[in-house]
């Protein structure tokens, strides 16, 4: 079954669940008028059904290749990136001053949600980019916007993040690429970065690395860091690409799915690099990029979700075995509750934007902090959604899908990166309740008052959905003033299984408002969410309570079953 956008179901959800009305009243977003939203979600969701999707298979069987130090591109990147290009799509929520429309993230977020589902191997090169043009516009000199984001905004070039090394993962801080001072401003860069997505094709005439290295006087950790840009190609003041720079492809990996995002081990032997931030402040401002992906890398397990969901409902009604299977109970099950999770994930995802763009645009911190609070939860759970959903889509296609030829399991494939790229889901749960409870719980508890403010709302017309979700909305407060006043080992114990539950309870809230908002259709898709899905709290938060000891009990040795 061909990939549609879903253009309706985000319309819907920008309109009656969370509403992009109190974004477009602000000054700065005052061009987010209605028409203009519709025009970009109808525009962005035909490029995305019709450009990229028809590229996504082919992408997977003739995947991107290394040949004579040169990235060669899956067929017909080329032409889709072009579309991207041209559209304007990389720009959509970028400075006006370098050539960026100024529109929310909110809409930038659909927008990337609608590519990834087409051709998430593709929809990476921008996403990259994109960030990376937030790293700029807050960190990098006068000097360097000016010569960099009009290109990469234009799409002519586009951005990476080297962060990780082959002896250095998640730990950031032992990191050992070295920046040398040469004298005229610039560095020369050393080192060898792993893991980089999209670091070189030829879609795009220069990449851009924002790479993490040490300088002589960093001191050890992650404070010590520093950032800086190294192209491919250096270009001279007017953005005219000069000689080479010193750095390349060593090899591509070879990886699980994807296949079309050439990911790349990268050598910068001496390379030219300028400083973006302060010294040794690399990591603040690499987080900048970092964050803005998370969110973004959480709608691209939505948009996964998404088209394995349409493909495997797709299969399911055409496939006879007693009737279309469609009518099967389990079948009805596994889809209906797919949808029911999918709807909920992008609800927070675009409740996460939401926030971001009235932080931005009113300097506020309570919005601030909402955001911050939701980020690691679109990520972890988007993508987990995605995951099982990718999963299921493989359940319904039955033997078939274990087969390659029907498409199944490319998006099982393609999708199981997401939960671990972009910090791991297990590491945006310690963000959540290590980080993002300094505040005591504060803004924990101010989003579930306002889920318990929806659940009032909902009492006279869905009386039983309502009451259901008051009562989880009630547990996880008593599980987060609990889990406040653990201790931080017995705390890591329990904040993946507290994350879910929490998002749980944010996808009922949202079900609840547009079963309020909708139609019939709204209704019976909460009732699936909040009697099948949101249940599965009570085994959620009860873990979260258990604590490390039994966790610390189990031998090593016993985890290889050689105890």
């Amino acid at each position: 079954m061909a990939y549609r956008a879903p253009v309706s179901d985000i319309a819907f959800i920008l309109e009656s669940v969370v509403p992009l009305a109190p974004v477009a009243a602000t000054e700065r977003f005052a061009e987010a008028t209605p028409d203009t939203v519709a025009a970009i979600l109808g525009e962005a969701g035909r490029m995305a059904s019709e450009v990229l999707a028809p590229l996504n298979r082919s992408g997977d069987l003739t995947p991107a290749r290394l040949e004579n130090g040169a990235v060669r591109t899956s067929p017909g990147f080329d032409a889709g990136m072009a579309a991207i290009a041209e559209g304007g799509w990389i720009g959509l929520s970028a400075d006006p001053e370098y050539g960026g429309a100024g529109l929310p993230q909110t809409l930038n977020v659909a927008v990337g949600e609608m590519m990834a589902g087409a051709n998430l191997a593709l929809q990476l090169n921008p996403l990259l980019t994109q960030g990376q043009i937030e790293a700029l516009q807050h960190h990098a000199s006068d000097g360097i916007r000016a010569l960099y984001l009009p290109k990469l905004i234009s799409g002519e070039w586009n951005g990476t993040m080297n962060l990780t090394e082959p002896q250095a993962g998640s730990d950031v801080g032992a990191l050992s690429t070295r920046a040398e001072p040469d004298g005229d401003g610039s560095y020369r860069i050393t080192g060898q970065k792993i893991f980089i997505t999209w670091g070189d094709s030829d879609v795009n005439a220069n990449t851009c690395h924002l790479v993490l290295a040490r300088l002589p006087d960093g001191g050890k950790g992650t404070r010590g860091i520093s950032l800086f840009m190294v192209p491919k190609h250096i270009p001279d003041d007017s953005g005219r690409l000069g000689v080479a720079n010193s750095l390349k492809v060593v090899s591509l990996e070879h990886k699980m799915g994807i296949h079309g995002s050439p990911t790349c081990v990268m050598s910068f032997e001496g390379a030219k690099g300028w400083l973006v931030g302060e010294e040794h402040k690399g990591m603040a401002a690499m987080f900048t990029m970092m964050n803005a992906a998370r969110l973004a890398v959480g709608m691209q397990g939505v948009a996964v979700g998404e088209a394995a969901l349409q493909h495997a409902s797709g299969y399911a009604a055409d496939r006879g075995q007693m009737g279309p299977i469609i009518g099967h109970p389990d079948v009805r099950r596994m889809l209906a509750t797919a949808r029911a999770e999918v709807f909920a994930a992008r609800a927070i995802g675009l409740a996460c934007a939401q926030a971001l763009d009235m932080a931005a645009a009113m300097q506020d911190a309570d919005h601030a902090s909402r955001a911050a609070f939701l980020t690691p939860i679109a990520k972890a759970y988007g993508t987990d959604v995605g995951c099982r959903v990718a999963d299921m889509g493989v359940q319904v296609h039955g033997g078939m899908g274990y087969v390659e030829e029907t498409g199944a399991a490319q998006y099982l494939r393609d999708v199981r990166i997401t939960p671990i790229y972009e910090g791991t889901n297990g590491i945006q749960a310690i963000d959540l309740v290590l980080r993002k409870m300094m505040d005591g719980g504060e803004a924990a508890f101010r989003l579930i008052d306002e889920v318990l403010d929806g659940a009032k709302d909902a009492q006279t017309e869905l009386p039983d959905l309502a009451r259901a979700l008051w009562d989880a909305a009630e547990t996880l407060r008593d599980a987060t003033t609990a889990l406040i006043e653990l201790g931080q080992a017995d705390r890591l114990a329990g904040a993946m299984p507290y994350l879910n539950a929490f998002a749980r309870v944010l996808g009922a809230h949202f079900h609840l408002i547009a079963a309020l908002k909708g139609d019939e259709s709204r209704k019976i898709l909460a009732r699936i969410f909040i009697t099948r899905v949101l249940p599965r709290n009570a085994g959620d938060l009860a873990e979260a309570r258990a604590g490390i000891a039994d966790l610390q009990a189990i031998p090593d040795a016993a985890f290889a079953g050689t105890a």
